[in-house]
């Protein structure tokens, strides 16, 4: 894991070598271990390297390679897990063995010169932002993996070609124009995060997962290519005969034997992220299985039982017997990083378990340096509640006239999450058992409420994934936004549907955006085993019949933990990674948001409607609404923007 950055330019005025060590240091906690630069003034072409030393941790594994006949010059964040079985068909191919070190690097850089940059990715498994410069053609290349595991941003700024892992390093480079994108700032506040290809700046954007892009540097010209494309997938495996649920099982429980076994493949310390949930106890479970030392474990807790699940991460670790290590956050030390999210995230983002995720991070780091984790199952096998709620909600929702949904939505609604909360403890007795285990009640219940009025199913996924809308006229001067990908998968049901658009936005823009962002803020590199993409593409053969039904999700990973934990131990509503903001934001947080909410500022800037962000705050602050979500995303654009004044 490590951070790369680096430009063409047509800049006579450039100093490569103040310029290139300078973006370099704005990405020092991506790679404390070692810097190199490399760059060729006459051709215009800089690479900047900092590196988070986890494979051959000797110079041989420094940072930019240049390959022997001077042809390549390249750079490289992320792991390569069959980088050995790529040396293997080198010698086999080519009878080369002439190797200077045992890193992934080299690993790459002599593949290029005997198969070619696309041949060479479409090799590759594992996790990557890459940056190659062909001398022979003048050619800069950017290759991101395949689901997204690693950022890379690039574009134009004025006379400069320029790219990074994090944005950061753009606000290095003279040439970098730092206007803010609008449109991608109505995305922001509808997601909580800023989608792919979108970056908060105009003329930069976020490389595509699965995609090569190539720059003729004698032209200016640029074209990108997918070496993988998710979509192709599916229609591919839709296609294919259908085995048995147990037969599924065995063969993705084989796939992810070999996912995790690769993935502990580490000179440093490695260990892994428990939270008590399915797929993080079955990540554990395996790496446990293959161990024969115990596994290093960690897990953050609070003090408010209803966001806690540390003790069902101890039960598991005890279980398995790991090296577990947890803490339980007070509500003091949880806000404390709060003001230094904007510059760990380095673009406006608002999942607020980037908090939890911050500090066991954080907590791992103490330990060790690779983590494993176990996001990706939730999209792969239908693990969040939209999909489980759809499937059961739906079918029944639409027979009940529209009207009168409208009708019942608004009653609901216009009941407190407080009132409803203190309903549900008082008289939860005469509900069902599944009612009666459910956290945060009332929240739940108006999430119900907001959906009741939906007509179609686009509308109730738009339902469940949005804040803000454009209805709400939060950023001013945008009037429409042209991004809507649930068109873009008609030939699969509804549910796989949701899935699938998931897989292609939430997943790489949000949860590995949270996590490679917490994670190398404290130099500590994690890795996704789900996100092996021959797991991908196997789990799209799987019948969703084997991964949701009226009882459970992620039915077929829950069948293959059972078989290392016992069932007892993880059978419980699903809770996620939250922390209580609701509350916080009426309480410890309140003057630090009111100062963020600064009437005179906002409208100052001319970006965003203040009267609507005040009607929302007094509603929350009041108690009558639960905007926690809303008044988040302002809150930490506010937080990221007085950064870059």
């Amino acid at each position: 894991m490590c951070g790369i950055a680096g430009f063409f330019t047509r800049n006579v005025n450039i100093n490569y070598n103040t310029l290139l060590t300078d973006m370099g240091l704005s990405l020092i906690k991506r790679g404390p271990d070692d810097f190199g630069i490399w760059f060729d003034s006459n051709k215009g072409i800089g690479l900047s390297h900092r590196r988070l030393s986890i494979l051959d941790l000797t110079p041989t594994g420094r940072q930019p390679m240049i390959s022997k006949n001077n042809r390549f010059a390249l750079i490289f964040n992320g792991e390569i897990y069959n980088h050995n079985e790529i040396r293997l068909k080198l010698f086999n191919d080519f009878n080369f063995n002439d190797w200077q070190g045992s890193s992934d690097t080299e690993t790459l850089l002599i593949s290029l010169e005997f198969y070619g940059i696309n041949q060479t990715i479409s090799l590759l498994i594992g996790m990557f932002a890459i940056a190659i410069w062909d001398n022979l053609n003048n050619n800069l290349y950017l290759c991101r993996d395949r689901l997204g595991e690693k950022p890379l941003y690039y574009g134009w700024q004025n006379d400069s070609f320029i790219f990074a892992s994090e944005l950061k390093a753009f606000k290095k480079h003279p040439d970098f124009k730092n206007k803010i994108d609008k449109k991608a700032l109505s995305l922001f506040f509808k997601f909580n995060y800023v989608p792919a290809p979108f970056s908060i700046y105009e003329d930069v954007n976020k490389l595509n997962p699965g995609s090569i892009l190539k720059l003729d540097t004698n032209t200016n010209h640029s074209e990108i290519e997918y070496y993988w494309n998710f979509e192709s997938i599916i229609n591919k495996n839709n296609n294919e005969f259908k085995p048995s649920k147990f037969d599924y099982s065995i063969e993705l429980r084989d796939l992810l034997i070999k996912s995790v076994k690769s993935q502990m493949q580490s000179d440093v310390p490695l260990g892994a992220f428990l939270s008590g949930g399915i797929d993080s106890s079955l990540i554990v479970a395996l790496m446990q299985s293959i161990s024969n030392v115990p596994i290093k474990t960690f897990t953050i807790g609070y003090d408010d039982l209803n966001y806690n699940e540390a003790n069902h991460a101890k039960n598991i670790a005890n279980y398995l017997k790991t090296e577990h290590t947890e803490l339980i956050l007070k509500p003091e030390e949880a806000i404390s990083i709060i003001p230094k999210l904007a510059k760990i995230y380095d673009e406006p983002f608002a999942d607020s378990s980037q908090i939890p995720t911050y500090f066991v991070c954080n907590l791992a780091k103490n330990n060790v340096t690779v983590a494993l984790s176990g996001d990706g199952g939730d999209e792969l096998f239908a693990g969040y509640n939209r999909y489980f709620l759809t499937n059961r909600m739906w079918p029944k929702l639409k027979l009940i006239p529209l009207q009168l949904r409208k009708i019942l939505s608004k009653f609901l609604i216009s009941i407190s999450p407080q009132k409803w909360n203190y309903l549900h403890k008082n008289l939860s007795f005469i509900l069902p058992k599944n009612l009666q285990r459910i956290n945060n009640f009332g929240d739940k219940v108006l999430k119900i409420a907001n959906v009741l009025s939906c007509s179609t199913q686009f509308e109730l996924y738009d339902k469940f994934i949005s804040h803000w809308t454009l209805e709400d006229n939060l950023v001013i001067g945008v009037t429409e936004i042209d991004y809507n990908k649930f068109n873009q998968f008609n030939q699969l049901g509804d549910i796989e549907k949701m899935m699938a658009i998931d897989t292609l936005t939430y997943l790489p823009d949000d949860i590995l955006v949270k996590v490679d962002r917490a994670a190398m803020s404290n130099s500590l590199e994690t890795r996704v085993p789900f996100l092996d993409y021959r797991i991908v593409e196997y789990a799209w053969t799987i019948p969703l019949k084997n991964k949701l039904n009226n009882n459970y999700s992620k039915s077929i990973v829950r069948d293959i933990l059972y078989s290392y934990v016992p069932k007892e131990l993880i059978e419980r509503p699903k809770m996620g990674f939250g922390v209580p903001i609701d509350n916080w934001l009426r309480g410890p947080l309140k003057n630090w948001a009111e100062e963020l909410l600064n009437e005179h500022e906002i409208k100052n800037d001319g970006l965003l409607n203040y009267d609507i962000i005040k009607r929302k705050w007094d509603e929350h602050i009041s108690g009558k609404r639960n905007w926690q979500y809303h008044i988040w995303d302002v809150l930490m654009f506010q937080s990221w923007y007085r950064e870059q004044k």
